[in-house]
């Protein structure tokens, strides 16, 4: 596809996170994996936008791009009614939906602080990173990035490993995954635990190599693609089952960490119901870091149950932010000397949007 033109207009970025929009409105905005191309051809074709980049994970939905309208406002607008009718939201729901709507520098700062872990649930998270890259480079494959996104994201990236390298943020439990283990360890003794991940992607990846550090009995994954699930398993010691088969060994453990890409529940109270008799309701963890949520929150009313969704990690990875915070003065102060670097920040009567009209 040949390359937008050059945008002489302005900068966006309107979102929802984690901060602003509990879990089960973000469900319902999550754009799945497999439709992110077309929902970033659909952002660049809106009129008088010329380039776009849709962020999409489980604590946030972003869309970055450039226009030739009027105003922010208008760009802003634009965004918002795309998400309305994209998802099919009622009335209520639209009413109701809260999003940060930003432009030129306040958006490149916004990205900035995404990719070096300050805007996430774990301060210093370093998942974030790749999910970031993974969004640009799909925009980038299907020719929806041109000179000014190309440009913002590729300076994004080098302030990200930046405050990576010269500040101490993403020391400790830096990810959603590894929280996720901590809550596991809180409960259960992980040396005689036994461990069950539903899904195989990064997640799942992520869980599994905090569960093998710190000594896990055995870990079971299982997946929708088995050769997915039998490639984690054999990385990390442990065994791989088809995804029809799960269900049959979930009285064997004790920790269920569920991470999907499905579109609706796909652990429900009536399975859990037959597991806790087998288990003759000897406590079970679930831990659902999916979004759109894999566990049906009914599931938390059966006794012995304890259900975790991403939002309840909230509390956990609190608890492990103070000593990172002392690291934040540092990463803002890098996150300013760049956006001045980049020519984001101007003196007065310098051009509003820096870089965009060099």
């Amino acid at each position: 596809m040949p390359e937008p033109t050059d945008n002489r207009g302005g900068l966006v970025c309107v979102g929802l996170n984690y901060k602003t929009t509990p879990v089960e409105v973000r469900e319902r905005l999550a754009f799945p994996e497999a439709q992110v191309p077309q929902a970033v051809q659909q952002v660049r074709g809106l009129p008088g936008f010329v380039e776009s980049v849709v962020l999409s994970t489980c604590n946030r939905v972003e869309l970055y791009a450039t226009h030739a309208l009027p105003s922010g406002d208008h760009g802003h607008a634009a965004l918002r009614d795309y998400l309305v009718e994209h998802f099919q939201l009622q009335p209520e729901h639209a009413e109701a939906l809260v999003l940060y709507n930003l432009d030129s520098a306040e958006a490149a700062r916004h990205l900035f602080r995404v990719v070096s872990g300050l805007d996430s649930m774990v301060l210093g998270e370093t998942e974030i990173f790749g999910q970031v890259k993974a969004a640009y480079k799909t925009a980038l494959d299907t020719g929806a990035t041109g000179k000014t996104l190309n440009k913002l994201f590729q300076q994004a990236f080098t302030v990200g490993k930046k405050v990576r390298n010269e500040t101490t943020i993403q020391r400790g439990s830096t990810s959603v995954g590894s929280v996720a283990v901590d809550l596991a360890e809180k409960v259960h003794d992980l040396k005689e635990c036994r461990v069950m991940l539903v899904g195989a992607g990064e997640m799942s990846r992520t869980c599994a190599q905090s569960l093998l550090s710190r000594g896990a009995k055995s870990i079971i994954v299982s997946n929708r693609s088995y050769d997915k699930a039998v490639e984690l398993a054999t990385e990390m010691k442990g065994t791989a089952m088809k995804f029809d088969e799960w269900e049959h060994a979930l009285h064997e453990v004790d920790v269920i960490i569920s991470s999907t890409s499905a579109p609706h529940f796909v652990i429900k109270p009536e399975q859990i119901e037959q597991v806790m008799r087998k288990r003759r309701w000897e406590p079970l963890l679930l831990i659902d870091i999916a979004v759109p949520r894999d566990v049906d929150p009914a599931v938390n009313e059966i006794e012995g149950v304890y259900l975790y969704d991403i939002d309840a990690l909230q509390t956990i990875a609190d608890e492990g932010r103070r000593e990172r915070e002392r690291q934040l003065a540092a990463c803002e102060r890098i996150i300013e000397e760049q956006l001045e670097k980049f020519g984001f920040l101007h003196s007065p009567g310098s051009t509003q949007h820096g870089f965009l009209t060099s």
